[in-house]
């Protein structure tokens, strides 16, 4: 999760009531298309763990409730550089990709969730996008450290299971990391379709970047829960914008498909956590769908 903001930016956000409102329709998700996140979720979860247990798949519960998986590469530290794993689950016909959110017991990620200086992407790694789109630079940062051993890792997989489909999730700051690989693959496996499932996921671009995902990433749902502040930082009057994609998982437990990019609704996270007086962190690493965030 991310750390207490300086009590002058958290004035700042508490002014964001000024900006531009953007209610759009909502819709409740059936009980049926609920369920169908719940093995996205473990996968999330099973990210926290370290390289040795994601690559032998003994992280516990998170593992075992998507037993079937079949690990291929894993990496990471857990501190400059996250935790991340790649494999195949037969069931989903899909290569599984999880990157690790925030430790708070790990300084060098806090530091990283704090940096939020916005920059453009990497000519190298990100062929054709504009300068004009622009991203948080600690979360561009820590993307680079694993992007290339993820993309090797993804080619085998791809290749050693004749897939075709690629999902990518993450919590936090591991869910940052996952929309930047889903704007970072496509480009490099253009053979492959791509899904990304993502929880408590914090704002990572300028509006140039929101824009640029809602045109070039197929399939993005991106889950906040309640009243966690986190999908509301860094703030929209820094120039931040999430893409759409949004379920908001209300107090009653409902779960909100919100349209639209930051729904001001009060079904969906810019409504319901307006500044983060109102928020609870306690909701960022869940329960979603009865499951908490971590190993």
């Amino acid at each position: 999760m991310l750390p207490r903001l300086p009590a002058a930016l958290a004035l700042l956000s508490a002014l964001a009531s000024a900006l531009p409102v953007r209610r759009a329709p909502t819709a409740a998700l059936s009980s049926t298309s609920i369920s169908a996140f719940r093995p996205y979720t473990h996968y999330a979860s099973a990210a926290y763990c370290s390289a040795a247990a994601t690559r032998a798949w003994t992280c516990g519960a998170a593992c075992a409730a998507n037993a079937g998986f079949v690990p291929v590469a894993s990496g990471g530290d857990g501190d400059s550089t996250q935790f991340w794993y790649v494999g195949y689950d037969p069931a989903l016909e899909t290569v599984v990709v999880g990157h690790q959110g925030t430790d708070p017991r790990e300084l060098l990620p806090v530091l990283t969730d704090i940096d939020l200086v916005p920059a453009p992407l990497s000519a190298a790694l990100f062929p054709g996008v504009a300068s004009s789109v622009l991203v948080h630079s600690g979360f561009r940062d820590a993307h680079a450290k694993s992007a290339t051993d993820v993309l090797a890792a993804v080619q085998s997989a791809l290749s050693q299971h004749g897939a075709s489909q690629v999902t990518l999730v993450g919590h936090s700051l591991g869910a940052a990391i996952a929309l930047l690989d889903a704007v970072y693959l496509p480009p490099h496996l253009p053979q492959a379709t791509f899904k990304t499932v993502v929880y408590g996921l914090p704002r990572v671009g300028n509006q140039a970047f929101a824009d640029y995902v809602d045109a070039h990433v197929g399939s993005l749902a991106h889950i906040t829960n309640n009243r966690d502040p986190v999908p509301t930082l860094p703030g929209r009057f820094l120039g931040f914008h999430h893409a759409s994609g949004e379920v908001h998982i209300d107090a009653s437990g409902a779960w909100m498909a919100c349209s639209g990019q930051d729904n001001t609704s009060s079904e969906c996270s810019t409504g319901a956590v307006p500044n983060i007086f109102v928020g609870d962190v306690g909701d960022h690493d869940g329960p979603y769908d009865g499951v908490t965030m971590g190993c």
